[in-house]
């Protein structure tokens, strides 16, 4: 079966699906390509406002294939340099997508699935879930941000232990550590994910994408430069229909409804 990613909706939320079960949702090229040309769909509807990402069957995904990396392995180096670039390339849309994006995750997410998880917004996962940076487990280094995403949110210690360890990580551990945002009972990590983005789709879509990219800026500016957009960030949103739309119905103790 060809590996292929599914798009579907939800109310306002678009459900992508990784769908290549019989090789537990391994991730290639073609599901980048789609990936990248789904978010700008969404993107550019006003219908979607937010994205969930989840894996078809018991898995959300086992990452790269084996069997292409070992095809890779007799073409030239560019070949596999490529496709590292079009991971990176989806991993890097996620990250700038201006609406909120959930990881549903079920079963195991490792190496690139990994990744993938970490790269959104907010990840949700099944009590039983585990976590695997499993590259060294075939004699390999991270890549789609893992080693970044681990660094910035874990002790130095800690990421290395994951990163050159290999060894699976249970979903509970990430929650406590604060890299899963919920747990779900088995089998439920979609609907609570679902419900989760029924939450946000409810706030000011401007507001949320200012918040992810302040956020996601944090980490690289200087509390001074980040003040000075956080005071663009606040002044263009005040100034926004929405801003007038939040006011009155709080004022009247009414929930807004946010254009």
């Amino acid at each position: 079966m060809t590996a292929e990613l599914k798009s579907s909706s939800e109310g306002r939320t678009m459900v992508l699906t990784l769908a290549n079960p019989a090789q537990r949702n391994a991730l290639g090229p073609e599901i980048y390509a789609a990936g990248i040309e789904a978010l700008n769909g969404a993107e550019s509807s006003a219908e979607i406002r937010s994205v969930v990402i989840v894996g078809e069957g018991a898995w959300f995904s086992s990452g790269g294939s084996l069997q292409r990396l070992a095809a890779n392995r007799e073409r030239d180096p560019a070949a596999q340099a490529e496709s590292v670039e079009a991971l990176h390339n989806w991993i890097d849309s996620i990250r700038t997508f201006p609406k909120p994006v959930i990881a549903a995750v079920e079963g195991a997410a490792a190496g690139a699935g990994f990744a993938l998880a970490l790269a959104c917004d907010f990840v949700v996962a099944a009590r039983d879930a585990v976590f695997a940076a499993s590259y060294s487990n075939i004699g390999l280094s991270p890549d789609g941000g893992l080693s970044w995403h681990l660094a910035q949110s874990l002790p130095r210690q800690l990421a290395c232990e994951w990163l050159m360890g290999g060894e699976r990580i249970a979903a509970t551990r990430l929650h406590e550590l604060g890299l899963v945002n919920q747990l779900a009972e088995n089998g439920q990590a979609l609907a609570v994910a679902l419900a989760l983005a029924e939450r946000l789709n409810a706030r000011a879509p401007n507001a949320l994408a200012s918040i992810k990219e302040l956020v996601g800026e944090a980490r690289t500016t200087t509390l001074a430069q980040q003040m000075a957009q956080e005071r663009d960030h606040f002044v263009r949103n005040l100034h926004h229909t929405n801003a007038g739309i939040g006011i009155a119905a709080f004022l009247a103790k009414q929930p807004p409804r946010y254009e």
